[in-house]
């Protein structure tokens, strides 16, 4: 009897997965086991094995699209195995339905789907089952989900085609020309005389001008080349366009003198290493947020329309470089649990596993403040964007020597800026700056 080759829920909180490859095609035989597609969660590319030995008899999901868990990607059997009737459907509903918690989405910020969502979730036909997230995109973005056509199995609306939707709208609708007499104001009557030289050149184009079209390129060469959109590129556009959209932005910036952990790091390098743990700054600079958020709590909150979310635990988000391919964002769990020995090991593990693509997608959620460490580029000091749902985020630039004034004799120290992007909804510059400031001042002060 054929086997399918189901989508699997790769995270207690993750209901949907794009099919971006498949390492095997029709035909092939497969081992019990062996990886046979990558499937892309929210950054997180995870190979999916495959749940018998046999042929893969039939690909029903191709790549590129995005399916909620439980969908039915594959059908593995011995050659020439007749299939069931359900095999021809690019989607059938899962064995048994995501878990509760799965459903909920993780966000507590926004505001629950509009009204205009709402009617899709219900309606069967085309439009079938709205996953959580294609509901809270909705929600948050005003659409009526009635308009916008599905091209996921079984004409189910993805997130992509909310998104696409949305670009559609947003793109200028042609200009129309208008006959002259429905634009009095446009015409030379209308002109001031101090715009005109002698013999009617014009001095100074009226705002209103259309300029000139741009001549065609030379022997009709291409004016670049289109780089495609990956899941990744495509994942982080649409988070960062929505937080700026989301909270109003304010960025406060303070620079701290690293003499004293420089020194704490020098002392206790060779002893954290024989631990197993590789002494960073990065561990410093984590240790002193998760002290700062414990003096001010409402920094470790998200915004919701019922009030203002304070989260119980400290689950710290570092913001990891991937190269070309963009950046993700794993989290310690439980941060303030602990020791600096401990926060260690958490950023060289996850520091790596990310690097190595060995992430979890549950590893990538859950976090409740973010650092990104924009310095180990040479960069001073920037104006991150806060990664929703969350209040703020903190940016460290190059630590560099400089010269500065202590006790009003000049010194040569290692100094950082550290630049924190917060939500205005939530807090005000005085809280924000007593956050900062506890920053500084536990690194300034480290023993």
């Amino acid at each position: 009897m054929a086997t399918k080759v189901i989508m699997p829920q790769l995270g207690e909180s993750v209901v949907e997965g794009t099919v971006t490859k498949w390492l095997v095609k029709e035909g092939d035989p497969i081992k019990e086991f062996d990886a046979i597609l990558e499937v892309n969660t929210d950054k997180v590319d995870t190979e999916i094995p495959s749940p018998a030995a046999g042929t893969l008899l039939k690909l029903v999901i191709p790549e590129g699209t995005t399916v909620q868990a439980g969908t039915v990607l594959a059908w593995i059997g011995e050659p020439g195995e007749a299939l069931p009737a359900e095999a021809g459907a690019a989607r059938t509903e899962p064995d048994k339905p995501p878990s509760t918690a799965a459903q909920k989405p993780e966000s507590v910020t926004t505001a629950p789907p509009s009204s205009a969502a709402e009617p899709a979730r219900e309606r069967g036909g085309a439009g079938g089952f709205i996953s959580p997230v294609v509901a809270r995109l909705a929600g948050e973005r005003s659409v009526d989900l009635s308009q916008v056509k599905g091209t996921g199995s079984g004409g189910r609306i993805t997130k992509q085609d909310v998104l696409e939707f949305l670009e559609q709208k947003a793109r200028p609708t042609p200009e129309i020309e208008l006959a002259p007499w429905e634009t009095p104001g446009e015409g030379d009557l209308f002109r001031p005389t101090e715009m005109m030289f002698p013999g009617g050149q014009e001095a100074v184009q009226p705002a209103s001008a259309k300029p000139a079209a741009a001549p065609p390129p030379a022997g009709g060469e291409s004016a670049g080349n289109v780089v495609s959109l990956s899941p990744m590129r495509r994942a982080i556009a649409e988070h960062m366009v929505q937080s700026s959209r989301t909270s109003p932005h304010v960025t406060t910036v303070m620079e701290a003198d690293m003499a004293a952990a420089a020194a704490h790091r020098q002392a206790n390098q060779a002893a954290f290493s024989r631990d197993g743990a590789n002494l960073t700054y990065s561990a410093y600079f984590v240790a002193a947020v998760v002290s700062a958020l414990k003096a001010f709590p409402l920094v470790n909150s998200s915004w919701s329309d019922e009030g203002i979310r304070l989260h119980p635990g400290i689950n710290i988000g570092m913001a990891t470089s991937l190269g070309e391919e963009g950046l993700i964002v794993p989290v310690i769990k439980s941060t303030d649990s602990l020791s600096l020995l401990g926060i260690a090991r958490a950023v060289n593990d996850l520091a790596e596993r990310a690097r190595s693509r060995r992430l979890q997608p549950d590893e990538v959620k859950g976090g409740t403040f973010t650092i990104t460490n924009h310095g180990t580029g040479g960069s001073l000091f920037a104006t991150p964007i806060i990664n929703q749902p969350q209040c703020a985020i903190l940016g460290v630039g190059l630590i560099q020597k400089r010269a500065v004034v202590i006790n009003d004799a000049i010194a040569i120290r290692p100094m950082v800026y550290l630049s924190l992007s917060f939500d205005h909804r939530i807090l005000d510059g005085a809280q924000a700056d007593g956050f900062l400031a506890k920053v500084v001042d536990t690194l300034q002060k480290w023993v």
